[in-house]
């Protein structure tokens, strides 16, 4: 696996709580870990958009395995990297590097800000 260049400026980001309008906050929580099949990338994260209540609203994260509830039937998957959506909803994220997951966290932030009548 190549190095990825955006790693840094991710774990640059570690412990960063950042005001992004209408009394939401960003957080962010990255730090390297050894690469293992659970987190191959070699890096725990969690970034998460807080509403103005602090409740969470938004998060990436890779901290614990996803619980699946399909029907009558709930199970937990081996991959970590998910998606808790607004809703409630979480869903399997596909972790393609540092400046894809930063990508689509701020799209997904400015999507719920669109969404509060807020522009971005």
């Amino acid at each position: 696996m190549e190095p990825d260049a955006s790693l840094e400026n991710l774990l640059l980001l570690d412990g960063e709580i950042m005001a992004v309008g209408g009394g939401f906050s960003a957080r962010f929580v990255a730090r390297r870990v050894p690469a293992n099949a659970e987190r191959p990338h070699g890096i725990m994260y969690s970034l998460t958009l807080h509403g103005p209540g602090g409740e969470r609203v938004l998060g990436y994260d890779n901290a614990h395995p996803l619980t699946l509830r399909r029907g009558a039937g709930t199970w937990r998957t081996p991959r970590r990297d998910h998606r808790h959506r607004r809703d409630g909803r979480a869903e399997p994220y596909e972790f393609r590097d540092a400046a894809g997951l930063l990508e689509d966290f701020w799209t997904d932030v400015e999507d719920v800000l669109r969404q509060e009548g807020m522009e971005s």
